[in-house]
């Protein structure tokens, strides 16, 4: 069996020949960085996922928490692993050295941790949402709000979850019930139920700190009347002690298709009227800050959708390699030796498509986490300004193109495997399942293409918009230097000057109040301008495996080659059928939005 959490040769390719992780090192907060402790932090990340993750994925997914007299129960062998995690650093690996941390790149702590999302996506879940709460704290709580729960859970002695679902409102967080009173001493009583909180329980941590959305008397209707509060499971005493159990009451767990091994909970703050919160930042202005922890939280789901398609396609690739079945069409003798499937042109075909999903998607991925870098290390504010204004476009490219694309890339495995890849004796049925959520969490598909045609793309005059064209033109202009790159090149460029077109029409008919028939189909926008995006990765990649055939050593020829061809078959037969959903939208295809409920 070669590598299963993903190819070391690939994140080195991406690291050091694509994204210029060295080049990070030249900037003051990196500074004390080079190669050797970057590889060093990676080694460690495989050598805790292997040894403590990735044993007991199966055993999570086959014994998932249990409810008993009020708490959550996990299978054993979770603590020790996220113990492990904690005590290498990670759960701190871009904090500062002042703060604990090991001031790592972002694009270096993402690297470290896509080891562990693919070794086991529901133990890591715990640390993920943690890392997400503390930056929450640390960006908008206060003084004392810092060192009574921030600094407990840089230690990683408390944990942290998100809590902004509800029952009747699902994703709609405009229509959240849950209140918020204020009490004499400052502080805030809660009342309401949550649903589908991640993590909301477990015994992995002395203290769970819950971030929670609800809205105080005099908010007014909509988003802009929601706070942002911090509710303990255990109050916290001046001298860092805990102190009695807070009003937030386990009512049940959630029984889901996959990632059974994250706590799924129903939460009830307040049943005894005693549920103390803390208000974070200015009251009714909660939402603005929670983006924070949920942009965090989609570009983390996308990772995660990339990691459990990539395990899924090297797993498939092992089988393919190893299974003898059949002969190949032009070997009609019975008595020749059946060939390994790989041999056969559909299975390379499944696994090409694989390959183009999810090495273009963890490029990506990784691309994204650069970009955080630059957007607090670049030297300018101008030029930290432009890096934000990229992330915040491809934020929704980010969470969902990998959640739909990775998916595909598991179901593939599945087909590669045939019968046994439907059988729970093969991991590629949990990968499919388990991956299966991230389409659904942190903003569905519909809601990510709502957010990227009807906000994104105007935004701040359409600067995002406007970086990407010239970055892709740029990448363009590049490849032209490599002739074999012709075929690749042409496809994106006609796909992006339609894009275009189709873009610019789209945001006037929003402009003139249109906003129903030009957002009718933007999940197919979303898969077009995803499409773009990863094409435009894919030919970078291109470029650079050029670069290596010409100038590496000879041994990694192979592997150069096979990136040409993912990048072929992405920029040759992904590509151009975009065409067909911008034929819709530019038509205002209104099949859809027509439809009526009594006929269906």
């Amino acid at each position: 069996m070669s590598e299963t959490l993903l190819s070391s040769r690939n994140l080195a390719f991406e690291l050091y020949e694509v994204l210029d992780a060295e080049g990070l090192t030249q900037r003051e907060r990196f500074a004390e960085h080079n190669r050797e402790t970057f590889d060093a932090a990676i080694s460690t990340a495989r050598n805790i996922a292997e040894k403590y993750f990735a044993p007991h994925n199966r055993k999570n997914d086959e014994n998932e928490p249990r409810y008993e007299n009020g708490q959550a129960i996990l299978i054993p062998e979770v603590k020790p692993a996220v113990d492990a995690f904690l005590e290498a650093g990670f759960l701190n690996a871009a904090r500062s050295f002042e703060a604990g941390g090991m001031q790592l790149p972002t694009l270096l702590s993402q690297a470290c941790f896509a080891h562990f999302q693919s070794a086991n996506a529901a133990s890591t879940s715990y640390p993920f949402l943690t890392m997400g709460a503390a930056n929450l704290i640390e960006s908008f709580g206060t003084e004392e709000q810092k060192q009574r729960f921030l600094q407990p859970m840089i230690d990683g002695r408390f944990f942290g979850t998100m809590a902004l679902t509800e029952p009747h409102a699902g994703s709609s967080l405009s229509d959240i019930r849950t209140r918020a009173e204020p009490a004499a001493d400052g502080s805030y009583r809660l009342k309401g139920n949550k649903i589908f909180i991640s993590g909301g329980d477990h015994s992995l941590s002395e203290n769970i700190v819950h971030m929670v959305l609800a809205k105080l008397p005099d908010a007014p209707a909509g988003v802009k009347g929601i706070s942002l509060f911090i509710v303990p499971k255990f109050l916290v005493n001046d001298d860092g002690s805990l102190g009695a159990r807070n009003d937030v009451l386990l009512a049940g767990l959630f029984h889901k298709m996959g990632w059974r091994g994250t706590t799924s909970t129903a939460l009830n703050f307040g049943d005894n009227g005693n549920c103390v919160g803390y208000l974070v930042g200015k009251p009714h202005q909660g939402l603005s800050c929670m983006f924070q922890m949920m942009n965090e939280a989609r570009i983390g789901v996308g990772m995660g959708a990339v990691m459990l398609g990539y395990a899924g396609y090297l797993y498939s690739l092992d089988y393919a390699r190893e299974r003898p079945q059949g002969r190949l069409p032009d070997s009609k003798d019975p008595s020749t030796a059946p060939v390994a499937i790989i041999q056969h042109a559909d299975i390379k075909r499944m696994l090409l498509t694989q390959k183009a999903y999810v090495e273009g998607a963890f490029d990506l991925g990784l691309y994204a986490a650069r970009l955080f870098d630059d957007t607090t290390t670049l030297q300018t504010d101008t030029e930290r300004k432009q890096a934000h204004e990229l992330l915040d476009l491809l934020t929704p490219i980010v969470k969902s193109w990998p959640s739909e694309f990775c998916l595909k890339a598991n179901e593939l495995a599945i087909q590669i495997l045939g019968g046994h890849g439907y059988t729970r004796e093969y991991p590629v049925e949990q990968y499919y399942r388990d991956n299966r959520l991230n389409p659904i969490h942190e903003g569905t598909h519909g809601i990510q293409s709502l957010d990227l045609l009807g906000r994104k793309l105007a935004q701040n005059g359409g600067a995002g918009l406007k970086q990407l064209i010239r970055l892709i033109a740029e990448t363009g202009a590049r490849a032209q230097k490599h002739p074999s790159l012709t075929a690749l090149q042409e496809p994106l460029e006609q796909l992006v000057n339609r894009l275009q077109s189709v873009t610019i029409g789209l945001l006037t008919d929003l402009a003139q109040g249109k906003v129903n028939s030009s957002l009718a189909n933007s999940a197919l926008y979303l898969k077009v301008f995803g499409h773009t995006v990863i094409g435009w990765r894919w030919l970078e990649q291109a470029i650079r495996a050029e670069e290596g055939l010409a100038n590496g050593e000879a041994a990694d020829a192979a592997f150069y080659k096979g990136k040409l061809q993912a990048a072929r078959y992405f920029l040759t037969w992904e590509v151009p059928s975009c065409h067909h959903e911008l034929a819709i939208l530019e038509a205002r295809d209104d099949t859809c939005l027509g439809m009526q409920d009594e006929w269906f």
